[in-house]
């Protein structure tokens, strides 16, 4: 049993380190639910659902993927990519599933044959991010080696390499219409990209550290960017402009926008430094509220979700009324969504 002077100090610890944001219980707000929480085999690494918000797929660092239902949300299929899965994303018609992992390879999973349809290689080292355009026509994917890759589905040819970023590459994600490419770096950049030119169009700078996630407005207007400095900034596409600087306190690991644009989710650490040690070291300490909602409209905090560590991917369902959240201690969790004031 834990003695009081530790527990004490425990609850201290978990105060250091970082600057929460008040939350707000005025104007329009969220409030979720935890729906479920589902195991994993290792660290919960990506989710991602069907575009017509049919299926979940979800990974983990050993290499399952578990695809559920979202009517029931029942496991109807398990896959294995060999040496750890650390990102997945589906076609544009939901029958055909990609995922990339430690080994450097890009899989193309036929759901309909339950069997892997291509393999991708060429990167070197890990492949943290995959992303499909809207027309389904091609898949980006970047990681360890700096380079994004762009490749022509259905077809055999060599992918097209777009150089620029200094180190390794952690997101990149096609616009809503596929007109640009955003990238995230540990390089302390995000960059814009067209997808038919082998140099950026736009280099964001602002964050003094990694830009670990990033993703587009629903009209891809503006592009949001979470990383290692604990900020969220929010870029204007059409010129770069720097438009709001969130400051979250801790470190950001992913931000999703809502289907409608109204609010943005953002996942990272469920402590400080200090507060994270002392997890590591006894397993103590409470829930921290690594998920965080905050209103578009003024950059207010409206929603704070408690997972047991800190989270790295977030992501709601086309539809707005779920969000997945992945943790690193073995666990997905589903949260219904419910909207409060108008």
């Amino acid at each position: 049993m834990r003695s009081p002077r530790l527990s004490i100090l425990a609850l201290a610890l978990a105060a250091c380190g970082s600057e929460a944001p008040r939350q707000t219980t005025n104007g329009p707000r969220l409030k979720a639910y935890l729906a479920a929480t589902w195991p994993a085999e290792g660290p919960a690494r990506q989710a991602a659902f069907s575009r017509n918000g049919r299926l979940l797929a979800t990974s983990d660092a050993t290499g399952a993927i578990t695809i559920r239902e979202t009517r029931h949300w029942k496991v109807t299929e398990l896959l294995r990519h060999p040496n750890g899965a650390t990102t997945l994303t589906f076609g544009a018609d939901g029958s055909h599933l990609y995922s990339a992992g430690y080994d450097g390879s890009i899989r193309e999973w036929d759901l309909s044959r339950h069997a892997v349809a291509r393999t991708m290689t060429g990167p070197r080292g890990t492949v943290w991010t995959i992303d499909i355009s809207p027309d389904g026509a091609k898949l980006a994917s970047a990681g360890e080696d700096k380079i994004i890759r762009l490749w022509t589905l259905g077809q055999p040819a060599p992918p097209a390499e777009l150089r620029s970023h200094e180190r390794n590459i952690w997101e990149v994600q096609f616009s809503p219409d596929g007109t640009l490419l955003a990238s995230g770096s540990f390089d302390a950049t995000a960059r814009l990209w067209s997808p038919n030119s082998r140099r950026p169009l736009k280099t964001l700078n602002g964050h003094s550290q990694a830009i670990v996630g990033l993703d587009f407005s629903p009209d891809g207007k503006v592009l949001a960017t979470g990383a290692d400095d604990s900020t969220i900034r929010f870029w204007r596409t059409s010129d770069g402009a720097s438009l709001r600087v969130i400051r979250n306190g801790l470190h950001v690991d992913k931000v999703a926008f809502s289907p409608d644009g109204r609010w943005l989710a953002s996942g990272g650490h469920a402590r400080g430094a200090i507060a994270t040690f002392w997890h590591q070291l006894t397993g103590g300490g409470p829930e921290g509220d690594s998920v965080r909602i905050w209103r578009t409209a003024d950059g207010a905090l409206i929603a704070g979700l408690p997972h047991p560590d800190d989270v790295i991917y977030v992501a709601f369902s086309p539809d707005g009324r779920w969000l997945v959240t992945s943790g690193e201690d073995n666990s997905f969790r589903l949260w219904r969504l419910v909207s409060l004031g108008s």
